[in-house]
């Protein structure tokens, strides 16, 4: 078994990528030019869950489960509050927008010499706010994304 932690991760978003009726594939964000999201604190959760559809069946005393459409919460991403970082900014940006837009994380997983896994999706930016707290806390920007795709998943590769 091979686990990872989460620091060295990084955070991209790119521009405006329309949904579609069919599920994204790594080639849908070939085109994309991206920008890090610095100064990441918590890249909060990422994936889908089922909507759950029940009966009761009188017959049988017993609520009968199903599962519905597919559903991703949304990622909550926190920031020590950067004004010169352009991907903050970006983010900023794309909160005042109705339009999905490319996300990218990337871990830091790489084998010697290979590429690092990657996740990519399409979300709404729901909300970019600040959060001050106290005298010994660092000012930070939480930002919620609503996920809007299914997520693409690569996988780290060691180039051979």
């Amino acid at each position: 078994m091979t686990i990872y932690a989460t620091a060295g991760a990084k955070l991209y978003i790119g521009g405006v990528l329309e949904d579609k009726s069919s599920d994204f594939e790594e080639s849908d964000f070939d085109a994309i030019s991206w920008t890090e999201i610095k100064s990441l604190e918590s890249l909060g959760t990422l994936g889908d869950q089922a909507n759950e559809v029940t009966i009761d069946v009188i017959g049988e005393n017993r609520t009968k489960r199903f599962k519905g459409t597919r559903n991703a919460p949304p990622m909550e991403v926190v920031c020590g509050l950067d004004y010169s970082d352009a991907g903050q900014q970006a983010v900023i940006a794309a909160e005042k927008e109705i339009h999905d837009y490319a996300f990218r994380v990337v871990f830091d997983d790489a084998p010697s010499g290979g590429t690092p896994s990657e996740r990519m999706f399409i979300a709404k930016v729901a909300s970019a706010s600040e959060a001050y707290d106290t005298a010994n806390s660092v000012m930070r920007m939480n930002v919620s994304l609503w996920v809007n795709s299914n997520v693409v998943r690569i996988d780290a590769d060691d180039g051979v």
